[in-house]
């Protein structure tokens, strides 16, 4: 008996366009013998299927198995079909309107295949620089508006020749409707510059892979002549130079204005960079990914005596090195004749935005490096390099960018109706989200706002994501801070367009959004969210960045907090370590007893060349002093104390991350694991008498007279930083237990830029999971201000579906916790 036929409509949702998934169905149906039709739509992509039951189960198991590499797939789901479809073979039908659709997928590493033809003197795309298919190559960074099309990127003015034609219009190929691709007959091509001048081509050549070798012989020339290189990549301009050449890396430093910020290395494989640095399993798989972040890996001891030595100023202070493996055709081919490490930096004076713009490079770069490479194919959206690190067995996002952005993040179960909302972010390490039809698209990393161009970039991309996912704002959020720009151009927004504008605190943003990442439902009840940075803006008006908050998505309770210490001069403490050291030190002691026992440590003499009697004054009188509990700033104390960067920072946390990479792990490990309390530095926790009097408070001031000693007897830097890290991780637990007497809580969510720090981060999970507690950490989203967007959004999100009958005026933060007898939640 023939096997019976049936109709089956299969919906896939994810990121499922753009990435080859139809002709993926097309492929798969036609070898399980299935008759049909595959189209995208607005809810991603619909299958129509007509065959044996078998034949559609084995359809479905080889989709997920082999799906397109770039496909997120996110559900499958099977109704029966019409009984009176008729289809005689299996076909790709036209998209319909793709409106409101919340996936734009990002730029992707080239692949394994187009870096085979790139190298393949038999291919027509040999030594091609812009050599792409449906697996690979520019999306984000060149898209311009919907549906994405050719005609709605900068692809647009590259007409296809007849062959690539061919390729776009067939199902079987893997460039079929993949919109970038071009090759050396109709695509872009590279143009050399130098002193403003073209040197290439000059004159044209009859081959253009002879060409393009011309340009790649010269521009690795240059490079191993110890001069500079600026290269147009997908999202923007790099620098770069020989890293083996310490001189070349001196005058990159020198010329960029960046003078001590670590700088990205990229290298054409994997072994050479296993020569420098260790690299783990799960480290090796997210470098070779289609992401290819820059990774943090830890530096070799003892290098491969056969590899060149790097210069010492590619990362001054760290025992890690960020590598990244090449991510375009052109990257390949000049790493690749190169041979060694080259660094790879950002193209762009020190504090600026990434240049993107050929005559802009021309113009602005010229005086950084002394050849720039440009192409005519346009980036349209500014896109840096995503920056991860692997700690505790996952990878953990410092900054997410390119590969990352803007892929969407569904909310937890209970946010199926949040939409419409537009979160604006922080001020320093700045993004946004847009919340639609339950989901969140955070952007890519933008950026310090206090720079005008990076404002300008912030403001371009919030309304270009506005017109990708067809987004209407009817809700605004933003950060309570009342002198961040980005909480003052929603204000802006707010009152010129009538929307509500809903005020969220920094630290609850910071714990919502490792809430959110860790998909706790709208309902989860309260976690113990332990939120550490330099600085936020409190309920009371003060300096926040050393919280202790029992939350849920709606609202918190500030339940305890890092002693408050003041900030001599303000904003200036926040760049001068010496400054917290100061004020930390007084906090513990008077001025005569520090002069009295350390007096004639280096410190003492640090201190003695700054005005201290009037910074004694002003804290007396509170002038230009305001107290934070800030965690960041306890970190640049210790660092001043032992002498690292103690009258200077040249960018933001450098004193705290020196400090980190002082820490001995092994030493650390003994130090927890050990109950002697001698072992670590003591930080107590101080509790009010009378519980309404106060907040329990985590106190340093007992840590610095052990330190201080440490520092005067000469103890070795490396045990002085172990010692505190040890004793802030013991202290940050005990006072979650102590917490977890008056509070009934089950989760602790970590999160804050200090959650950077691998030491904090591992020693704490390590910790809390020994004690029962259920830790809950960042991974996808940065634990710095870049997540800050997402929480916002969904702190927002929550107040509105739970106050969806309130006035706009109900939807601020309210206290509605209490200690443990009588928890409502």
């Amino acid at each position: 008996m023939p096997a019976m036929m049936e109709n089956q409509e299969i919906r896939v949702r994810g990121a499922v366009q753009g990435v080859g998934f139809r002709p993926a169905v097309y492929r798969l149906a036609m070898e399980c013998l299935l008759r049909g039709e595959v189209a995208n739509d607005s809810d991603g992509v619909l299958i129509r299927l007509s065959g044996t039951s078998q034949s559609i189960q084995n359809f479905l198991a080889r989709l997920k198995q082999e799906a397109p590499p770039l496909a997120q797939i996110d559900s499958i789901s099977m109704t029966k079909g019409d009984d009176n479809w008729d289809y005689s073979g299996f076909r790709i039908t036209g998209s319909t309107h793709l409106r409101g659709s919340t996936e734009v997928v990002p730029d992707a590493a080239t692949c394994k295949a187009c870096l085979a033809e790139i190298n393949n003197s038999e291919e027509r795309r040999f030594q091609y620089p812009f050599t792409n298919c449906t697996h690979c190559g520019p999306r984000l960074s060149i898209i311009q508006g919907i549906p994405y099309d050719r005609e709605t990127t900068t692809m647009a003015s590259f007409d296809l020749c007849e062959q690539c034609k061919v390729e776009y219009a067939n199902p079987l190929d893997r460039r079929f409707h993949a919109q970038p691709i071009a090759c050396h007959a109709c695509g872009p091509s590279l143009i050399l510059y130098s002193a403003g001048q073209t040197i290439y081509p000059c004159p044209a050549t009859s081959s253009p892979y002879k060409q393009v070798a011309a340009q790649l012989s010269h521009i690795c020339t240059v490079l191993k002549a110890g001069e500079i290189v600026a290269v147009k990549g997908l999202g923007g301009y790099h620098l770069c130079c020989d890293a083996s050449n310490h001189a070349a890396v001196e005058t990159l430093r020198e010329r960029k204005q960046r003078y001590a910020k670590p700088f990205a290395l990229m290298t054409h494989e994997l072994a050479t960079i296993k020569n420098y640095c260790l690299v783990s399993e799960l480290e090796k798989d997210i470098l070779s990914s289609s992401i290819a972040p820059i990774v943090l890996l830890e530096a070799r001891q003892v290098i491969n005596p056969e590899s060149t030595i790097l210069s010492a100023a590619i990362a001054p202070g760290s025992r890690l090195l960020g590598f990244m493996l090449p991510y375009t055709p052109l990257h390949h081919m000049i790493c690749r004749q190169f041979g060694g490490p080259l660094v790879m930096t950002s193209g762009n004076v020190s504090g600026e935005p990434q240049v993107i713009d050929n005559d802009e490079a021309i113009a602005n770069l010229s005086s950084i490096a002394d050849l720039v490479v440009c192409h005519n194919r346009a980036v349209a959206n500014r896109i840096d390099d995503s920056v991860v690190r692997c700690v505790a067995g996952k990878v953990r996002i410092l900054r997410r960018a390119r590969g990352y952005a803007p892929r969407s993040i569904r909310l937890p179960s209970g946010f199926e109706t949040a939409d419409g909302i537009q979160a604006y972010g922080a001020e320093l390490k700045s993004t946004f989200c847009l919340v639609k039809q339950g989901a969140a698209v955070l952007s890519q990393h933008q950026g310090d706002l206090e720079d005008v161009s990076t404002f300008d970039d912030y403001e371009h991309n919030l309304a270009l994501y506005q017109r990708l996912f067809e987004f209407t704002p009817r809700y605004l959020a933003f950060d309570q801070h009342p002198e961040y720009i980005s909480s003052k151009l929603a204000k802006n927004d707010s009152g010129a367009n009538g929307m509500p504008a809903i005020r969220i605190q920094h630290h609850h943003a910071h714990i919502a959004c490792v809430m959110a990442e860790n998909q706790l439902a709208i309902d989860h009840s309260p976690v113990l969210g332990v939120a550490l940075d330099g600085l936020g803006f409190g309920d009371d008006g003060t300096l926040w960045g050393g919280e202790f908050l029992l939350a849920d998505y709606r609202t918190y309770q500030r339940v305890a907090r890092l002693k408050p210490v003041a900030m001599p001069g303000a904003g200036q403490a926040v760049k001068q370590p010496w400054r917290n050291a100061y004020a930390h030190i007084l906090n513990s002691m008077d001025w005569e007893s520090f002069q009295t026992h350390y007096g004639e440590t280096a410190l003492a003499a640090c201190f003695a060349s700054h005005p201290t009697a009037t910074l004694q004054k002003m804290m007396k009188g509170a002038l230009n002093c305001p107290l934070a509990s800030s965690a960041g700033r306890l970190f640049d104390a210790v660092a001043a104390a032992i002498g690292i960067h103690a009258e200077q920072v040249q960018f933001e946390g450098q004193a705290a991350i020196e400090l980190e990479m002082l820490v001995d792990k092994d030493l650390l490990s003994h130090y927890l694991a050990d109950d002697d309390l001698s072992l670590s530095y003591t930080l107590i926790i101080d509790i009010p008498n009378i519980p309404s009097s106060g907040l329990p408070e985590l106190n340093a001031a007992s840590m610095w007279p052990q330190l201080l000693d440490d520092v005067r007897q000469g103890i070795s830097t490396t045990l002085i930083s172990t010692r505190f890290h040890a004793g802030l991780i013991k202290g940050i637990v005990a006072m979650l237990l102590q917490l977890r007497q008056s509070y009934t809580f089950n989760d602790v969510a970590l999160s804050g830029g200090c959650m950077q720090n691998a030491v904090l981060l591992e020693g704490l999970i390590h910790s809390l999971h020994k004690k029962g507690l259920n830790c809950l950490s960042h991974s996808l989203i940065p634990a710095n201000d870049g997540g800050i967007a997402l929480g916002q959004a969904a702190i927002a999100a929550a107040r509105i579906i739970v106050n969806d009958k309130t006035t706009v005026s109900d939807l601020s933060h309210e206290l509605r916790f209490t200690p443990k007898e009588n928890v409502c939640v």
